[in-house]
Formats: structure tokens, sequence, C-alpha cells
């Protein structure tokens, strides 16, 4: 693919992706689980925003390490061996992109709602039917004019800090001079065991800070890849735990907590509209809609080059016809219609199973269980680092223990939080696999051998 991309726009990408709506739809979830205890809440976005930090910062060694390797598939593959990173970019194309994208849809749809006054914006009907316009029209973007969606990811970056920001800065001004702030972080709604509320909030924050390994996605796509990657990852995370740290402490000075918990998902658009008035608040929040959208873009681009990555890495010849790449877009179509049926289905998952709970006790929380594996994944390559010779104590030793931590933190917090949940998650997650199997094939035919 074309060196198209340059250092800004990896930045771009990991804020873009990582920023937007879980910030918005996460941040009500850590007000109910800790009980409205705004310490432990903050508590929870800076171990968070530590573990993002520790996490991207070791992929970046990773990045420069293998010389000319790309991409999440890549770096699995180059550490653990084939097969390895064969089972990895199974799992990123099939379940984690399209699950985050599928559930990213929704996000922008809902909060759509939330902004026309509409009584039941998670569970009905047109939220639904807005949620699969949402995704096919970013599909449409992403699959037709790829460069448009770059610049588009651009944009909703900036965007999407406005509102983030000037909750952060306006919400800290009139929540310490009116008294608020003070009286949130004194002034517990309901008494919830420490740990209980701790790990619920880290788990739930989890789906908020996360989106940066999309980044590796464009690798073959970015200008000066080894020295731009590991940049792009330890800038852009920084950015993120910074802005979404001032921004909960920002929305601790806008209203009572009981009240942003009691109007569970219009509490964000309360708080705007407490600090900046009915008619301002209302324009602000518009900024939260895209925002949302900007997120689910971020996942598009790595939900339709996630099978293509796979194609590329694997050589099998069942997954061939991922690999052609239209030179009129210079975009691989089978591998984005791919991604847009698999978000396609994983949107459905949600709504019905984690929504709903149509699905009777056969249920996960789809936008929160994959990224926990995601993180228990990362453990063999950051063993593989600790093996290398050739690396300062500081990159080859300290980095990758401190990561091993993290990821064993962030697994026992699922484990705790999600209980039986983790079970039936882990049951579909081993079918997925082993139909990953049974495309994995032989090796693919050359020139030659034909």
């Amino acid at each position: 693919m074309e060196k198209r991309y340059t250092l800004p726009v990896a930045i771009a990408l990991v804020v873009g992706t990582v920023i937007g709506s879980g910030i918005f739809f996460k941040a009500e979830n850590v007000l109910k689980g800790t009980g409205g205890n705004l310490g432990v809440g903050v508590l929870a976005f800076v171990i968070m925003g530590f573990v993002m930090i520790i996490s991207a910062g070791t992929f970046g060694i990773v990045a420069q390490s293998h010389e000319g390797i790309e991409g999440l598939v890549g770096y699995a593959r180059a550490s653990c061996g084939k097969t390895y990173g064969y089972y990895m970019g199974w799992f990123m194309a099939t379940v984690y992109y399209p699950s985050l994208t599928g559930v990213l849809s929704w996000l922008p749809a809902r909060y759509f709602g939330v902004l026309l006054g509409w009584d039941d914006p998670i569970f009905s009907g047109r939220t639904m039917a807005l949620a699969g316009g949402f995704l096919v029209l970013t599909y449409a973007m992403n699959a037709l004019a790829p460069k448009l969606a770059g610049k588009f990811a651009i944009s909703t970056t900036v965007i999407k800090l406005i509102p983030l920001l000037l909750m952060a800065v306006v919400g800290t001004v009139v929540g310490l001079s009116s008294g608020m702030t003070k009286f949130n972080f004194t002034h517990v709604v309901t008494d919830i065991p420490f740990a209980q509320g701790l790990f619920g909030a880290v788990v739930a924050l989890a789906f908020a800070f996360e989106g940066w390994i999309c980044a590796t996605s464009i690798g073959a796509e970015l200008k000066d890849s080894k020295k731009n990657m590991p940049r792009a990852l330890l800038i852009g995370t920084l950015i993120v735990a910074i802005v979404y740290i001032v921004y909960y402490v920002g929305l601790a000075g806008a209203v009572d907590s009981s009240v942003l918990m009691a109007n569970g998902e219009a509490g964000a658009k309360t708080a705007f509209q407490a600090i900046f008035g009915q008619v301002v608040g209302a324009c602000v929040f518009v900024f939260v809609v895209i925002s949302c959208w900007g997120t689910c873009n971020g996942l598009m681009v790595a939900a339709t080059r996630g099978i293509y990555d796979l194609a590329m890495e694997s050589k099998s010849p069942r997954l061939a016809m991922f690999k052609n790449v239209d030179p009129s877009t210079n975009m691989a179509p089978n591998s984005a219609v791919f991604g847009l049926l698999m978000s396609v289905l994983w949107l459905l998952y949600f709504y019905f199973g984690t929504l709903l709970t149509s699905l009777g006790p056969v249920k996960f929380d789809a936008s929160e269980l994959p990224i926990i594996t995601l993180y228990a994944l990362y453990v063999p390559i950051y063993i593989a680092l600790l093996r290398r010779k050739d690396l300062s104590v500081f990159r080859g030793k300290v980095m990758p223990v401190l990561a091993i931590l993290c990821s064993a933190f962030m697994v026992f917090a699922a484990i705790y939080s999600h209980k039986w949940d983790v079970a039936w998650y882990l049951g579909l997650f081993v079918v997925i696999e082993i139909i990953g199997a049974c495309f994995k094939g032989g090796k693919e035919k050359t020139v030659s051998d034909r």
C-alpha cells in the first residue's frame, strides 16, 4: 500500500480512536460502579492511564526492535512465531476490531437520540437503525475514499477535544467557585466496597482507554514507521490520559454526582447544559456526537484492514482473496467488506446480548471483554521482548515486566467484575479460534510452484 500517512495522522489516529465515545459512555458507569465516590473514580482513571501508557510504550519498543515488521499481527508473528501471529490476527479481524466498531457505531446514534430528546435512545429500534446507518456510512468512507477517512480522523480529533477541554477548564473553575467540586469529592452517593468499585471502574474504563493498538494497522502506510509509530503511540496515549483525568475532574464541578447517576445516558448532556446553559450546552453536545462518530471511524480504519493484514502475514491460500488491492482507491475491497460484515454481526450481538440480554444466560459485555482478552494476548509478546539481549535494561527488562503486570491486573479485574460472564465469552472465543484454524490452510503457491 502507498506510504500516505505522516506522524500527525498517526497521532491523530491514536488520540482520535481512543478519545471520543468511551469517556462519555463509561464515565457514568464509573460513577454508578463506585457509588459516586469521586476519589475512587479518579484513581481508576490514573490506573488505566498508567496501564495504557506502559502498554503502548512497550509496543513502541517492539516496533523498533523488528525492522520492516508492521502491525500487531506482524509483531506477534515476529515475536512468537507464525502460528501465534495467525491466531492473534484472526482474533483481531473477527472479534476485537469488529466488536468495538459495532459498539462505536451504536454510540453516536445513542447520543444523537439524547440530543433530540428521545425517551428510549438505548433500546429503541430507531436508535438501532441509526447505528446501522453510521456503520455503513463510515465503512463507505474508508473503503471508497481512505484519504478522506484520514482527513476525517484529524478533523474529528480536534472537534472531540473541544467539549472535553471546555468541561475540564470551565467545569473545574465553576465547580471550585461554587463548591460543587468539593461537595462531590467529599460526599458518596452509595457505599460500595472499595475493591468492588475500583475493579469495576477499571474494567469499564478499559473501553474508554482502548484503541491505541489500532494505529499499528496503518504501519504499512505510515512514512518512516520505525521511528514514527513509537512516537505516535507514546505521544498519543499521554495526551489521552491527561485529557481524560482533567475532564473527569471538571465533570465533578458541573452538577451533583447523584444527578448524573440518575440521568444515565443523558448525564453528559445535563452536565454540559448546567455549565454552558441550555442552548450553548446543546450545541457543545453536538461535538459529542461527532466525537463518537470519529471514534467509530478510527476503529473502522482497522476493521477494514484486519483480514488483509492477516492474509498478507499468513500467506494462507484460503485467505488469498483478501489480499487484492483496488488500484483506483489503493484499498483492499474484500477485506473491507469482511470487516463490515463482522461489525454488523457484533453490533447485533451487542444490541440483543449486551443491552437487551434477550439471549438469556449466554451474555457478556462485548464492549469490555474483547479488550481484556487482548491484554492477555500481549503477554507472550512481552515475554519475547524480555528474552532479547540487544536492548538496554530499561527497554528490555523494566518496560516488559511492567507491561506484563499491567496485563495481569486487567485480567484479574475482569474476572473479579464479570465473574461467570467471562466463562461464556471464553467459550465463544475458543469456537471462533477453532473456525480460524479451518482457514489457516497450507502454504500459498508461488508463481514458480505453478
